[in-house]
């Protein structure tokens, strides 16, 4: 297949029951987004809304934004931002290099996507809405020959202990290669690996503590840093994430494929 630059990139429509995915081609586009981020990562912090908060940084102009919308109503129920960067040489332009020293992927040598800022409208619980998301980032993925995926994934309180079985399953099964080791730069950082060294995880309830995404980068094969960083603002705690397309596991990767398969 023929790759296309990711800067360039056109994806047609993808349709999966009552939802659209889509890329964003328009500055309103754009504000729907950072409207929704707003309402799902600023208002949890108790901050007034006046019904035109926006959740924007200057990354966004160099970002592919792509949103999930009810197909009947318009409405968004779902949308994410990919930054793509030609190989490792580039990673310090991502939003995560503000955060983790990333020097050790400034190596990798194909073509990157830091995704970031995924959210789903608090009122929206539909598997499918993760489903269909997951498909158009696929089809992105392919489309244009995207090597590695990375990003923070983020757990909600700032409390290690509301984590810390889940802290300790990375600890034990998912910490990234040392090739790639993402080390310490924020100011305030929990070290979950030094500091749960002795503790074995529950599985079961390790898996249910963990969010959402960082679940489906895991099951992809992904891999995190050995420590948290605790954003107050923001009441989060989040780790660095990547996954290496080429390690995904083979069942896995089918499944993905099945739901673009599954589109109508």
């Amino acid at each position: 297949m023929a790759r296309c630059s990711a800067r360039v990139y056109l994806m047609q429509p993808l349709c999966k029951g009552r939802y659209r995915a889509r890329l964003a081609d328009t500055p309103e586009d754009l504000g729907r987004s950072q409207r929704l981020r707003w309402c799902c990562f600023v208002a949890r912090t108790g901050l007034p809304d006046d019904g035109r908060g926006l959740d924007a940084d200057e990354l966004d102009a160099e970002c592919r934004h792509m949103l999930i919308e009810d197909a009947q109503s318009g409405d968004l129920v779902c949308s994410f931002r990919f930054l793509p960067l030609t190989d490792g040489s580039q990673v310090k332009r991502s939003y995560s290099a503000r955060f983790y020293d990333l020097d050790a992927l400034c190596s990798f040598d194909g073509p990157m996507v830091e995704m970031g800022r995924f959210c789903i409208h608090p009122d929206c619980h539909d598997p499918d809405i993760v489903r269909i998301a997951w498909a158009a980032l696929t089809r992105f993925v392919e489309d244009t020959g995207v090597e590695m995926l990375f990003g923070c994934s983020s757990f909600v309180g700032c409390e290690p202990e509301t984590h810390a079985e889940a802290f300790a399953m990375l600890k034990e099964r998912h910490l990234a290669p040392r090739r790639w080791w993402p080390r310490v730069k924020a100011p305030k950082v929990f070290r979950f690996a030094r500091a749960l060294r002795l503790r074995q995880p529950d599985p079961k309830r390790a898996m249910a503590a963990m969010p959402p995404l960082l679940r489906s980068y895991l099951a992809m094969g992904g891999w995190v840093s050995d420590h948290a960083v605790v954003d107050p603002v923001l009441r989060t705690m989040h780790v660095f994430t990547g996954v290496e397309i080429r390690a995904i596991p083979p069942a896995r990767k089918r499944l993905l494929h099945a739901l673009l398969d599954q589109r109508i």
